[in-house]
């Protein structure tokens, strides 16, 4: 029986090619593709490319997508395949039941009926019906050919005229009013088109089918954009205007910019000016599931709504969706037209401007963390009251930030921004923020405040030491995969006892591996409270208690595993400056090879210590 093609189609696009390849093949860049050695043949000169969506062998011709990929890798059948990905991508495999074959009959019905509306709706603009369609989108600077490009359309007037053209084609009504082309009849009014007297827009899914249309008016009438209902094939939460253009120019090119807009001319004037990467959503505001088709097109799209109030409001909820998403390697971008001063849009603004206007806008394209800081600080007030709330809603936001690496830094970015414009606001400084300016008035003297204390350097690498062994106390499960980095350490005279006693434990744990049916030896487990009762019981009491005493986060026992190694990998970075650049170009290295979680949470912690170390500061912050 098979599974609902919509499924299928979301389960492919959670399942990126180059990581799940790269698990059993040493892949190097090819340009936008990947390159190897072929798993099913042997060879010496590598013939096996990876793409976003599949694999293909010069050489034996083997090719495929991920599921294929994981049954000729893994000998499954197709729904052992399936289900394995499934649980990597988070989805729920749908039962193969008579219903699930119905739901992908109903779908293939709607996508071939929406497919001949496409097509009536293109004849119509071209035909003299739909003349004052063809006058307004010229007005807008689209000639035929663009028209022809975008797949514009006119839905003529008259409130049954698809349904007669496409009834001559064997479509039913019912059919039509599936697919949300039309209003079934009711005891006041008959069956009536959807659209009509319209300018149409196609709006298609990744592969470029046709599942749904918007619509424009001419006339002074409300409202001016309309949007089909939603259907088996199309929900406005997860539909981008524009994604299957904007998939394919990243695939060819990954150097295109993805550029979020608010409307459908929006999507194509960029294009016409040389932005193809420009989508838009559907009459709603950014959903989660936008965002994540978002991000599987680029780690860093960019937000460029309109510039008027609106769209300011608008980026700043969007900001407020995307925080706790957020990942060193996923972010945004924020372009403003006018501060919320102006009335431009994109289409506006490049047909005013150019596109070298535009593009000047795209350079200057904000980050996350500045944007974010700009519409909570021009949101509050003045006093002394709103500058309390102001510092409230800034650690609100950093601390909404789930990945535990981010967090902490935009925290710090944050206040940075908050205390640095408390400074330059003071009476007597000069904009640049230095006293005694021209202009400036005399302020009274004041005793100044006290420096905040610095740990001296041994006390900093007490403290880095006591985080470090802090975390392999509470997870010594990371013995096991870091205890040779641990080993080499120059610890305190305490700390090194310490480690002495772990790794000793760990080992005898290892010489008494327990024979498996397979025959292959399994290690017992490293338990923290086993391993705590024995660094007491070893006379290691009063150096163990001064460690468990440290608070740290990615210490605690509900601390996810990539966390701790990450905040493992931090502090080995401090204790060790000789070893860290070494480590930071061999994990740099190992990212470049093969793109896993734990690579790249070890990367981003010695990142973290390295820009630490550079700027002069401890390191040590117990939210790590």
């Amino acid at each position: 029986m098979a599974l609902p093609a919509h499924f299928l189609e979301e389960l492919r696009a959670r399942t990126p090619m180059a990581p799940l390849v790269g698990r059993r093949v040493k892949l190097t860049r090819a340009g936008r593709n990947w390159r190897g050695l072929c798993p099913f043949h042997n060879e010496k000169t590598p013939s096996f490319h990876v793409y976003d969506n599949g694999f293909h062998c010069f050489g034996c011709g083997a090719s495929g997508d991920a599921i294929s990929w994981v049954m000729q890798t893994q000998g499954l059948d197709f729904m052992e395949a399936v289900t394995s990905l499934a649980a990597e991508a988070g989805l729920d495999v749908p039962a193969p039941t008579p219903r699930a074959a119905e739901e992908v009959r109903v779908r293939a019905d709607i996508l071939s009926v929406l497919a001949a509306a496409q097509e009536a709706f293109s004849r119509h603009l071209s035909q003299p019906e739909g003349a004052a369609g063809c006058a307004y989108l010229a007005s807008r600077g689209l000639d035929e050919a663009a028209c022809a490009r975008h797949g514009l359309g006119w839905a003529p007037e008259g409130r049954d005229t698809l349904i007669r053209e496409l009834a001559g084609q064997g479509i039913e009504l019912a059919q039509l009013v599936e697919a949300g082309l039309a209003r079934p009849a009711d005891e006041e009014h008959r069956a009536a088109d959807f659209f009509f007297g319209r300018v149409t827009f196609p709006i298609r899914d990744r592969r470029g089918r046709v599942i749904g249309f918007g619509a424009r008016t001419l006339a002074d009438t409300q409202p001016k954009y309309l949007n089909g209902p939603e259907t088996p094939v199309f929900a406005k939460r997860r539909a981008l205007y524009g994604l299957d253009r904007a998939r394919e120019v990243i695939r060819k090119d990954k150097n295109n910019e993805i550029i979020v807009v608010e409307g459908y001319l929006d999507v194509i004037t960029l294009a016409e000016a040389g932005f193809p990467g420009a989508v838009a959503p559907l009459g709603t505001a950014l959903t989660e599931e936008h965002l994540a088709e978002l991000w599987q097109l680029s780690p860093m799209p960019v937000l460029c709504f309109d510039g008027d109030a609106a769209g300011a409001r608008a980026a700043a909820r969007a900001l407020e969706l995307a925080l706790p998403q957020l990942r060193p390697d996923r972010s945004l971008r924020i372009a403003n037209l006018g501060g919320g001063k102006g009335k431009e849009d994109p289409d506006s603004f490049v047909r005013a401007k150019g596109a070298a206007a535009f593009a000047d806008v795209l350079e200057h394209a904000e980050p996350v963390v500045d944007a974010l800081y700009g519409f909570m600080a021009r949101a509050a007030g003045t006093g002394v009251e709103s500058r309390a709330a102001l510092h409230k809603r800034l650690m609100d936001a950093a601390a909404r930030i789930e990945d535990r690496s981010l967090g902490p830094e935009f925290r710090r970015a944050l206040l940075d921004r908050f205390f640095a414009e408390r400074r330059a606001s003071r009476p007597g400084r000069t904009p640049a923020g230095r006293p005694g300016g021209l202009g400036a008035q005399p302020v009274a003297r004041r005793t100044p405040l006290p420096p905040r204390p610095r740990l001296d350097p041994e006390s900093a690498r007490l403290a880095r030491a006591d985080c470090l062994t802090l975390i392999l106390c509470r997870h010594p499960w990371l013995l096991r995969g870091a205890g040779e980095a641990f080993a080499m350490l120059d610890l305190p005279t305490p700390h090194a006892r310490l480690r002495d006693a772990m790794l000793a434990w760990e080992h005898a744990l290892q010489n008494r591996a327990v024979p498996t049916h397979a025959g292959q030896n399994r290690a017992e487990p490293l338990d923290t409270v086993e391993l705590l009762a024995h660094l007491r019981q070893v006379g290691l009491g009063p150096e163990l208690e001064r460690v468990l005493a440290t608070t740290l986060r990615c210490a605690a026992p509900d601390a996810m595993p990539a966390e701790v190694e990450a905040g493992f990998w931090h502090f080995f970075g401090l204790m060790n400056p000789g070893r860290l650049e070494a480590e930071w170009m061999a994990a740099t290295r190992e990212m470049e090879k093969h793109v896993d979680t734990a690579t790249q949470q070890r990367l981003i912690a010695l990142s973290l210590a390295r820009a630490a170390l550079r700027r002069g500061e401890t390191g040590l912050d117990p939210d790590l």
